[in-house]
């Protein structure tokens, strides 16, 4: 009867063992796999397709392009062109890295460049486009972040295009790079224009 009860104790004394290391084992495979999962920029929106949000925006103050205030952000503006919106901020290391591909994008005058200025300062916001350059025809302010949250941001830098019939045709999450420029967003703009609409 003794052995018994010692056979059941040193059952209970490996299943101790075991539990914790099992759940470890399943953790790490589960760490392995989501790690190996592939590009996080291509997370789908699921705005792909839909109206682009009615976000209206105040310019950044004191914003100007030869001499005309810049204007903020008008819904209105995605109707009948296609349209590239970057949601940028002066703080944001990759905007800086990502500025002279906006400005590249900005010299195609099949399609207009919009920003969204997230959650900063507007005298630090005209000193970044002071530096860089302007590529925005429209900039608004987004000082609290609700735009970004309307259009489902995950965080700074993020792109748009936007069709002529102010849909969502494309999302590019992070920064554009020379890479991704001519291999994914240059092609997606390409399609928006073609699709007319």
């Amino acid at each position: 009867m003794t052995a018994g009860k010692d056979i059941a104790k040193v059952g209970r004394r490996r299943m101790i063992v075991l539990i914790p290391l099992l759940i470890f084992l399943g953790l790490a495979v589960l760490f392995v796999i989501r790690l190996n999962a592939g590009d996080p920029s291509l997370i789908p929106s699921a705005l792909i397709g839909h109206p682009a949000p009615a976000t209206s925006l105040p310019p950044v103050a004191g914003l100007a392009r030869d001499g005309t205030p810049v204007p903020g952000l008008d819904p209105a503006a995605f109707q009948g062109q296609v349209s590239v919106l970057n949601v940028w901020a002066s703080w944001c290391v990759p905007c800086h890295e990502e500025a002279p591909l906006l400005m590249q994008l900005a010299q195609d005058k099949r399609i207009r460049v919009i920003g969204i200025n997230y959650k900063d300062q507007a005298d630090n916001a005209r000193r970044f486009l002071g530096r860089y350059g302007d590529p925005f025809v429209a900039n608004g302010a987004d000082e609290n972040g609700r735009a970004a949250i309307e259009w489902g941001v995950y965080g700074v830098p993020e792109t748009f295009v936007v069709g002529r019939d102010a849909h969502i045709a494309y999302k590019l999450i992070g920064p554009i790079t020379p890479e991704n420029l001519e291999a994914v967003l240059k092609p997606e703009i390409e399609k928006a224009i073609a699709a007319g609409g």
